[in-house]
């Protein structure tokens, strides 16, 4: 009796000759923001908060030096948050549900920033922070007219003292 012929397989555990078993899919590309200049920008554009943390997002401009089909996205954590480890923790935490979420909700051509807010980024539920990124994505994203942020109030007079 001769033993049961044992298929083959390559150094990734698939059958010789096989394709690879992973997908190319057309999804947008999501790449880090990593200059200030960057999160200055989509500061001053929409914003939607949620309860686990800030959406900030901005469409960009067509002569700016990024391709055109490129999801950007940034995150930022100050120190209100907590120290380092907590910052860290509510950041990976952001990168994570961004890295779920922004390929099918995000826009190609924009960028956002995703703020974590005390208490909250780190502890909520990771399902709820899911569905949050996409109902902010969805108000961001959506035509209805916004309330102008109120003006910086000047001061009164002139300022006492030294200085």
């Amino acid at each position: 009796m001769t033993p049961p012929e044992v298929p083959v397989t390559g150094p990734q555990g698939r059958g010789a000759g096989s394709a690879p078993a992973v997908s190319v899919c057309a999804s947008p590309r999501v790449e880090v923001l990593r200059q200030r200049a960057d999160f200055l920008r989509a500061a001053s554009a929409r914003r939607q908060g949620a309860p686990g943390f800030l959406l900030q997002a901005r469409p960009r401009k067509p002569d700016e030096p990024v391709a055109p089909d490129l999801i950007r996205v940034g995150f930022t954590c100050s120190k209100k948050v907590g120290n380092a480890v907590a910052r860290n923790r509510a950041k990976r935490r952001l990168r994570e549900v961004a890295r779920l979420v922004l390929p099918g909700a995000g826009r190609p051509g924009w960028d956002y920033v995703l703020v974590g807010r005390p208490g909250a980024t780190a502890e909520r539920d990771f399902a709820a922070m899911l569905d949050d990124l996409r109902r902010a994505l969805t108000e961001v994203h959506s035509d209805k007219p916004r309330k102008p942020r109120p003006e910086p109030v000047p001061p009164k007079g002139p300022r006492r003292g030294r200085g």
